[in-house]
């Protein structure tokens, strides 16, 4: 059995390693504020001190939420491509843009290790569940070697490409999520205000084929108004910033989500940074002049 390295271990890196060392595997992992490990270390983990470390790992995932994060913890000074001895595997689960998952790869490359871009569709509470997805590129052969590990984390890794193609599918993705959040909170305060309970239209809309599980799964927080963070405003508005640049330079017209892209800064800018980003019910209400819309 390959000994496995974790590398980030915040609410969704947490999930993920934790499904791993569920399924029995040696589990090595490390996060720059150490208290974030102590659960998985309480799980059977091990916690070690230094990136470093991690080097002694079969195979190393890593899950941080920006691009210059990835840069860090990889070629920094003290990163994980830095070190005298280094995985065999290393597979990125971060949502970041082609160009820093290409670097990453060229990187991993000089060393002599496999890389493979490996972004994760799904919250921490659907990872818990077994019910995530990947989109893997890189390497077939690598991939196949990954793979077992891989579906003890999601229900299913989808394998797109030999290069960074899954990055433009995962924030192809995070678009379209973002664009049917605002949908759906728009439509929401629309019913609302002509009297209607938010309890009630939604009850109706998850009986109906136009519904979705991620609808279904979000509904009782939108009901509760509860914006405890999923997935926040301001790291929607990263994937919003990357996916848009690529549709520039793509030359491929994104009317809808460009204007979503403005809503999203907009309730950044009213304070909605750190919350879920379900929380655009917060600024739609607003917009519509209803009464009782709060940040809590």
């Amino acid at each position: 059995m390959s000994v496995l390295g974790w590398l980030g271990t915040g609410r969704m890196g947490e999930a993920m390693a934790s499904r791993l060392v569920s399924a029995g595997n040696d589990v090595r992992v490390w996060n720059r504020t150490k208290s974030k490990t102590d659960r998985l270390a309480g799980k059977g983990a091990t916690v070690v001190d230094t990136i470093a470390d991690l080097g002694e790992a079969d195979i190393v995932f890593i899950m941080v939420a920006r691009p210059d994060d990835l840069e860090a913890v990889l070629t920094g000074p003290d990163g994980l491509l830095s070190a005298d001895k280094t995985p065999s595997i290393i597979v990125d689960c971060s949502t970041v843009s082609e160009s820093a998952s290409a670097a990453a790869r060229l990187a991993a490359d000089e060393r002599g290790v496999g890389f493979l871009a490996s972004p994760i569709s799904g919250n921490p509470h659907v990872v818990a569940e077994g019910e995530a997805c990947f989109v893997v590129s890189g390497p077939k052969d690598v991939f196949d070697r990954a793979r077992p590990y891989l579906e003890a984390i999601a229900k299913k890794a989808v394998y797109v490409g030999t290069a960074e193609e899954s990055r433009l599918v995962k924030l192809s993705h995070n678009l379209y999520l973002g664009m049917m959040a605002q949908s759906l909170v728009e439509c929401v305060v629309l019913a609302e205000k002509g009297g209607i309970d938010r309890a009630d239209f939604l009850e109706f809309l998850n009986a109906t084929v136009v519904t979705s599980d991620w609808v279904r799964k979000r509904t009782k927080d939108l009901v509760a108004k509860d914006w405890t963070p999923t997935f926040t405003t301001e790291l929607l508005r990263k994937d919003f910033d990357l996916g848009l640049g690529r549709a520039r330079d793509l030359e491929a017209p994104m009317l809808v989500g460009s204007l979503v892209h403005q809503l999203i800064q907009s309730a950044i800018g009213a304070g909605l940074r750190d919350k879920d980003f379900l929380s655009l019910y917060v600024q739609q209400s607003q917009f519509a002049g209803q009464n009782g819309a709060t940040h809590a």
